[in-house]
């Protein structure tokens, strides 16, 4: 039987929504805590399905300690990479801080596609994704991850084109995709909300919401990408 004609049961459909709520970051938002999950002891149960949360940060080092002219204790600390590194070495120190993300969000792509999640999104977004994207229903699960997190949907992406999943063509124009304002939930939220203080001349507070900005951002990510398939299509017909 061919993939195309292979059969989705609802425990597919179930690890598919399991996934879409995990790697979307649905559960810590701000729209949860203040409808679903109003108390904190709720909000530390919904943390537990979602991807940011479980993969955590690293903590920091004690670089230094010092005495002030108060003779007080004065410690100095840095992240896991450190401070003040340039060049190939720190690129190295970068590099690794990416192995731990890759590798969970390549095991719990693994665990769901075992239970058929990632066939059922091809069922479900081949119809949407391929007329307005030109990538297959598969690169669906990667395209939520990738609004959040840019190393789950690189990661994601990767795994997708080394079992043959999208051609590579394919692979670039979703490549496209996700370079265009990479994971704008997460970079938007945590620093371009900023923007939304803003007033106008007339000390007015500019109108606009956080929703309407990120639906800006989704808007010319697709856009984006469509223009660099026209630009493809020129280049190969010229070729």
């Amino acid at each position: 039987m061919s993939r195309n004609n292979e059969r989705v049961g609802i425990g597919a459909y179930l690890a598919l929504l399991f996934a879409v709520i995990f790697f979307s970051g649905i559960m810590v938002s701000d729209l949860a805590k203040k409808t679903v999950f109003a108390t904190p002891q709720s909000q530390k149960i919904a943390s537990v399905l979602d991807f940011n949360t479980l993969n955590g940060k690293f903590g920091t080092l004690l670089n230094s300690a010092t005495l002030d002219k108060d003779n007080k204790t004065v410690t100095k600390r840095g992240n896991f990479t450190g401070a003040g590194g340039d060049g190939a070495r720190q690129g190295f120190m970068f590099a690794l801080t990416l192995i731990p993300t890759v590798m969970f969000a390549l095991g719990m792509v693994a665990v769901v596609e075992y239970f058929g999640a990632l066939e059922a999104m091809r069922q479900i977004l081949t119809v949407i994704s391929r007329p307005l994207l030109g990538i297959p229903g598969e690169a669906g699960l990667a395209l939520i991850a990738s609004l959040q997190s840019t190393d789950a949907g690189a990661a994601m992406t990767r795994a997708l084109s080394d079992e043959k999943r999208m051609t590579e063509r394919e692979k670039e124009t979703f490549v496209m995709f996700q370079f265009s304002a990479g994971a704008p939930l997460s970079n938007f939220l945590s620093s371009g909300a900023a923007l939304l203080a803003l007033s106008s001349a007339t000390g007015e507070t500019i109108p606009v919401s956080i929703g309407a900005c990120l639906a800006v951002i989704f808007v010319m990510k697709v856009f984006g990408t469509n223009v660099f398939r026209a630009y493809m299509s020129v280049v190969s017909r010229n070729a």
